[in-house]
């Protein structure tokens, strides 16, 4: 057996230390078989850990869709206008 090999990306500010820790491995065919993900945002000291590509992509989406309400709470009252005008339309 051979060690997992990492692939460290870091990103954001430096003072934030937001990091994406890719640990993967080798099939017996040589093709690369990712393990886990593990996603550290702001320091954190647990991170969250998922298995696929997929369930990351989805954290992000919907961790991104909250992310924008939050910050942006006029965004959605805009859509909600949108929505209600086409409708009565």
């Amino acid at each position: 057996m051979t060690p997992d090999n990492i692939y460290i990306f870091k990103f954001g500010r430096r003072e934030l230390d937001n990091r994406l820790i890719i640990r993967y491995g080798h099939k017996w065919t040589g093709r690369q078989m990712i393990k886990e993900i593990d996603l550290r945002l702001h320091k954190q000291k647990h991170p969250r850990v998922f298995r696929t590509e997929a369930e990351l992509l989805e954290y992000l989406q919907k961790h991104l869709l909250e992310h924008e309400a939050k910050v942006h709470p006029e965004l959605n009252d805009k859509k909600d206008e949108k929505v209600t005008d086409a409708a009565s339309k």
